[in-house]
């Protein structure tokens, strides 16, 4: 039996959010059409492929067709590590990217990633909120990008070809792919795992082939990828959370009106309150799914193990350059 996951629950999120939205901003005149091109690697069906084309449809509307957004999905602009290149020389306008390849630009992002440092999404997201999201914005303003918005790129969890995963000592012998970020790929080597970092768009190939065993990613990501395809061990580690921030280039921000980048900035934000809504939606909706198929083996380990194991992560990025800054994220998760 081959699942196939419900999508309904994101498109719906989608196209009650476009139609709710009471809110039309006008520019001042009448100006030429700019086209602005947003890159991200998403599949179709995606929480943040559905939000990136609303966050289009959204602005075209409300600048009367005067911005044109054209989005580019699964990696058709390259990896996430080269559209933010892209976005660093004008050469791409906008990207909602992965919080691993944009921790090369900005290291301090790589401390929201850190293991079992958030409950849930909604925790990550009000710490954001605060002082720890402008502080980020800030450093990203410094290599020239806008932080419009902290998109979600949930829970992530454990999936692999060869066994269920019970203890911290099952990941022995594991290849396992991780993206470029350097807090995930310290936790899965501190459990025991081989690590190899793959492109997202080449993962379910690499998994298929056996280059490596297993992979980690929230539940929208796996059954948008189909990764449940080729890995039929699904194990919720929930062993961190990660962003998914969502840059504007400085490039794009000269190419619109002062009137036209208040609304891409309004418009952002509310395409991120559906996008983390159709990952929360997700969460239920895929677990259940993938709980329900036969092919499927899914199993929910003790997590007080695979912590104990990897606290002295933590510790490791305390020692960074920035450790004053990974303290505050960890203070402000403990008080959230």
């Amino acid at each position: 039996m081959t699942l196939r996951p419900n999508r309904r629950a994101f498109l719906m999120g989608a196209t009650a959010a476009v139609a709710a939205s009471a809110l039309t901003f006008r520019p001042k005149r009448a100006l030429a059409a700019t086209t602005l091109t947003l890159g991200h690697g998403a599949a179709p069906g995606n929480p943040r492929t559905v939000a990136a084309q609303a966050f289009a449809d959204m602005v075209a509307e409300r600048t009367a067709g005067e911005v044109v957004i054209n989005v580019a999905g699964s990696e058709q602009l390259g990896s996430d590590v080269s559209m933010l290149t892209s976005m660093r020389t004008g050469a791409l306008d906008l990207t909602a990217n992965s919080q691993g390849a944009a921790s090369g630009l900005v290291p301090e992002i790589a401390a929201l990633g850190l293991p079992f440092l958030f409950r849930d999404a909604a925790q990550a997201h009000q710490v954001l909120e605060g002082p720890i999201g402008a502080a980020l914005a800030e450093k990203f303003a410094g290599v020239g990008l806008i932080a419009l918005d902290w998109w979600d790129n949930g829970i992530r969890h454990t999936t692999n070809s060869q066994k269920s995963i019970e203890t911290p000592a099952d990941f022995g012998g594991l290849k396992i792919r991780t993206p470029a970020d350097p807090v995930t790929v310290d936790i899965f080597q501190t459990l025991g795992a081989a690590t190899q970092q793959v492109p997202f768009g080449e993962l379910y190939i690499a998994l298929q082939q056996g280059v490596v065993d297993g992979q980690e990613n929230p539940l929208a990501n796996i059954a948008s990828a189909k990764l449940f395809e080729v890995n039929r061990f699904i194990t919720l580690t929930g062993h961190q959370w990660q962003s998914t921030p969502f840059l504007m280039s400085r490039f794009a921000e000269g190419k619109v009106t002062p009137e036209q980048l208040e609304i891409i900035k309004a418009t952002a934000k509310e395409a991120g309150v559906l996008q983390r809504k159709l990952m929360a939606d997700a969460d239920g909706t895929l677990l259940a799914e993938f709980k329900a198929n036969a092919d499927l083996v899914v199993n929910e380990p003790d997590r007080t193990p695979f912590q104990e194991a990897t606290a002295g992560v933590i510790d490791k990025y305390r020692g960074e350059s920035y450790g004053e800054f990974v303290d505050q994220v960890v203070d402000a998760a403990g008080a959230s």
